[in-house]
């Protein structure tokens, strides 16, 4: 890994921490990120020339696997015909089209640039609709770095050890209202002292940002009934889980609407794209129709908007997510049986596209950091995090999972020392 050494040391004079995003860091595993090249299918290749079998997926949005050649043909339609225009194009129409049919609970949607500016946006206009203060969100959940949700998160915040972060004000962190995730109970005693000044519950439905937790029965329709009876509004952030899960999003999945569900990664194909939308009645709060401003010089790029049609036209075919089911849940099966023919004790959770695992007895990750490590050794490129979700995409076929299990099974009989080390 020499050249990606050397990258790193030239990143690091010019790069805080040498990486564009705390993810990307290998600060909880140790040792270097790796800086890669290229990718095809279901692989990664590394500036060193190594291969490497790709389970972040750009963490989520490449669902059809690197370089599918139905996007590539559309960027590059796209891109003899401009990169951007700073004004209104065929394609914003055709892509708000498409989410509005492929998710009912979206009457009208917003384009925006990041899942970020999604996040925060939907709040600002949950605020504006119903002229309250307070935001509920859940600990460990993760929806962007805008200061009113960098209480408690989830994702990077975890993996970095910090409970909060330096720079948000205590007067902003004041307005967010943070519970356990799965707590009902603790939701209605909170709507029952602040419900009339609480705007909005943003959720993950399915929080992919510290592992994967899956949404107890009852939890969803009972944040969903709370809104309701308080005049609330209901924030589903999809930008994980949206078109992953299902074409429909969670909200198909467990057969609930949200008012307003922010979206990214996948309907940007691996372009830079968010987007938020729901009930006309909010949605028309919004400029240059309503007194909520919101707007992005690069909203509705024409690149991303052809990127993310192609890719949700692609996951529109018969069959896409019954297959992507099967792959995850073969991985899952993969890395149970590993572990259990080598006596190693591990949990796992999955759903169409998304997995995720955990070992026990291991409170300081000391297990999973050198699985991690073991597992690039053998050209597996894992998450450089125990609390980040897994991804698996249409490009993980049969081959892509043999070559996985036999990467896995000679991890795990590696790994039997080191958890007898952390044991004794």
């Amino acid at each position: 890994m020499k050249k990606s050494a050397n990258l790193m040391d030239r990143a690091n004079q010019v790069i805080p921490g040498g990486v564009n995003s705390p993810v990307r860091a290998f600060k909880s595993v140790g040792g270097n990120p790796i800086f890669f090249a290229s990718g095809n299918g279901a692989y990664m290749c590394d500036v060193d020339g190594k291969r490497y079998i790709d389970y972040v997926g750009s963490w989520g949005p490449l669902i059809l696997g690197h370089n599918h050649t139905a996007v590539i043909a559309a960027i590059q339609t796209q891109l003899q015909k401009g990169l951007t225009f700073g004004a209104p194009s065929p394609l914003e129409v055709d892509m708000a089209e498409l989410v509005t049919q492929l998710m009912p609970s979206i009457e009208m949607v917003r384009m925006v640039s990041s899942g970020t500016e999604a996040t925060m946006s939907a709040i600002r206009l949950a605020r504006g609709f119903t002229g309250k203060n307070k935001i509920l969100k859940f600990d460990a959940c993760y929806h962007g770095h805008n200061d009113s949700l960098l209480v408690k998160a989830g994702s990077g915040i975890l993996t970095l050890g910090l409970a909060s972060c330096v720079g948000v004000s205590a007067t902003v962190a004041q307005e967010t209202l943070v519970l356990p995730y799965n707590d009902l109970a603790a939701v209605q005693q909170v709507f029952a002292q602040y419900g009339d000044d609480i705007a909005a519950i943003i959720v993950e439905p399915i929080a992919a940002n510290n592992n994967l937790i899956l949404p107890q029965a009852g939890f969803l329709t009972g944040l969903r009934a709370l809104c309701d009876k308080y005049n609330s509004v209901l924030i589903f952030d999809e930008v994980i889980s949206g078109f992953r899960v299902a074409l429909g999003g969670a909200q198909e999945l467990y057969n609930i609407k949200a008012d307003l569900t922010c979206l990214g990664k996948i309907i940007g194909g691996g372009l830079p794209v968010g987007a938020f939308g729901g009930r006309k009645d909010i949605m028309e709060m919004l400029a240059p129709i309503g007194p909520v401003y919101q707007a992005g010089t690069l909203s509705g790029n024409p690149i991303a908007m052809s990127a993310g049609i192609a890719t949700l036209k692609q996951l529109h075919k018969p069959g896409v997510y019954q297959q992507l089911l099967q792959a995850t849940q073969r991985v899952t099966q993969i890395l149970k049986q590993g572990a259990e023919q080598n006596n190693i004790e591990i949990e796992t959770n999955e759903l169409s596209g998304l997995f995720g695992f955990s070992f026990k007895n291991d409170p300081n990750n000391k297990i999973f950091n050198q699985f991690f490590h073991l597992m690039l050794q053998h050209g597996v490129y894992l998450a450089p995090s125990a609390f980040e979700a897994g991804f698996v995409s249409l490009a993980h076929d049969a081959d892509v999972l043999e070559e996985t299990e036999l990467a896995v099974k000679q991890c795990f009989a590696e790994l039997q020392h080191t958890v007898r080390a952390i044991s004794v």
